[in-house]
C-alpha cells in the first residue's frame, strides 16, 4: 500500500514538473516568435511616422494631425524630441506592412510605449484597426488626456459646446444626428466632424436652429436645413468600431463618442 502511494506521488510530481516546464517553454517560444527589432530613429516624418533603420515606419494604434491641421507641428516636434537619433525597439503587430509598404510597429524607448505617450500628451487620437494589441493602454491614455485637457483633448469654451448633443450614430446607414438642446441658435460654421482616421466633414455657413436636429449622411446629395451630406465618401463609420470627434472652429473638442 505504501509502495502504491509512493508511485502515485512520484507520478504527480513528474506531471507537475512537465507542466511547469511546458508553460515555461511555451512562453519562451511565444516571446521568441514575436517579431521585435532594435533600431535608430533617423528622421521624423510627422507625428506618427518616422524613418527607422532606413524604413518608413507608421506607428500602430494612433493617428496624429495631418499637415495643415492644428497640432501637426507640435506632434512632430514632440516625437522628434522623444526619439530622434535614439536607439529604440520596434514591436510588430498582426501585419508588418501597410498598403503603402510602410512598416507598422509599436515603438518603445527605455521600455516605455511611445505610441501611448503620444496619445497621453494630446498629440494623437486612438486609431484601432484590426490590431488590438495595447488597445487598453491607448484608450486609458486618451482618458487621461481628456481629464488633463491637453492639446487635442482641450475642451471647447464656445457657448454652444454644451448645446450640441449626439442623438444617433448609425454605422449601417452611415448617418449621425446632432441636436441643439439650447433655447438659442448655434452657428456651427467651420466646426468639423472627424473619425479615428483621416475622414473629415466641415460645416460650411451652417446654423443649427434652437431645439432642432441635423442629419449628416455619408454620400452625395442636395442638403437642406435638416440633412447634410458628407460628400465623396461612401462610408465614414467603421462597423468594427470607431470614434466620432466634434470640434469647434478653433479645433477645441466639443464631444467625442466611441462605438
Amino acid at each position: 500500500m505504501k509502495r502504491k502511494k509512493e508511485i502515485v506521488l512520484l507520478s504527480f510530481l513528474i506531471f507537475l514538473l512537465i507542466t511547469i516546464n511546458y508553460n515555461f517553454a511555451d512562453n519562451a517560444i511565444i516571446e521568441f516568435l514575436e517579431e521585435k527589432e532594435t533600431g535608430v530613429a533617423e528622421r521624423i516624418i510627422d507625428g506618427d511616422t518616422a524613418v527607422i533603420n532606413g524604413n518608413s515606419t507608421r506607428f500602430l494604434g494612433i493617428n496624429t494631425p495631418e499637415k495643415g491641421e492644428k497640432y501637426y507641428n507640435e506632434a512632430k516636434n514632440f516625437l522628434s524630441n522623444l526619439i530622434l537619433n535614439q536607439t529604440i525597439e520596434l514591436e510588430y503587430g498582426k501585419d508588418k506592412y501597410d498598403k503603402y509598404k510602410r512598416i507598422l510597429a509599436f515603438i518603445f524607448l527605455n521600455e516605455k510605449n511611445v505610441n501611448v505617450e503620444i496619445v497621453r500628451n494630446g498629440f494623437a487620437n486612438v486609431y484601432i484597426l484590426e490590431d488590438k494589441k495595447y488597445e487598453n493602454e491607448l484608450r486609458t491614455a486618451w482618458e487621461e488626456c481628456i481629464l488633463r485637457e491637453k492639446n487635442l483633448c482641450e475642451k471647447s469654451a464656445n457657448k454652444c459646446a454644451n448645446c450640441i448633443e449626439l442623438q444617433e450614430l448609425d454605422f449601417k446607414e452611415q448617418k449621425i444626428v446632432f441636436y441643439n438642446r439650447c433655447s438659442y441658435d448655434c452657428d456651427l460654421t467651420s466646426w468639423n466632424i472627424k473619425d479615428e482616421g483621416r475622414k473629415k466633414f466641415i460645416f460650411e455657413n451652417f446654423v443649427l436652429r434652437k431645439n432642432r436636429k441635423i442629419e449628416i449622411i455619408a454620400g452625395n446629395g442636395t442638403g437642406n436645413d435638416d440633412v447634410l451630406y458628407w460628400k465623396n465618401e461612401d462610408y465614414v463609420w467603421t462597423a468594427t468600431g470607431d470614434t466620432l470627434f466634434l470640434r469647434d472652429s478653433d479645433e477645441k473638442l466639443v464631444l467625442w463618442e466611441e462605438f
